[in-house]
């Protein structure tokens, strides 16, 4: 399955990576954090591991670690202003539940 991004979110990161003048792509990992269990990382990567997977969204590059592979296989990126708030949303079909605050996950 893999990831894939909105054209909105393509247009973000490709404005952020040129903005911060280097990096390859970005990096989508979990960690396990918050009232859920999980939460999403997104960073710039400049050196990819040797043990990243990758895909190429629309011409972002995007690296996932194999132990967070399993969580967000399937996952779609979109980047969403709404009034003041802006940021990264994901649709992953693999979440059960989530924390009242959006920023943890279950699967």
């Amino acid at each position: 399955m893999g990831i894939s991004l909105t054209p909105v979110a393509v247009e973000h990161v490709q404005g952020y990576l040129k903005k911060r003048g280097q990096g390859v792509g970005i990096r989508l990992s979990v960690k396990t954090t918050g009232c859920s269990g999980l939460m999403y990382v997104i960073e710039p990567v400049d050196d990819p591991q040797i043990e990243d997977i990758s895909y190429q969204c629309q011409g972002v590059q995007v690296y996932i670690d194999p132990k967070s592979l399993v969580y967000v296989d399937g996952t779609e990126m979109d980047y969403v202003k709404q009034g003041l708030n802006e940021g990264f949303e994901f649709k992953n079909p693999n979440v059960k539940g989530e924390c009242g605050c959006g920023e943890s996950f279950t699967v």
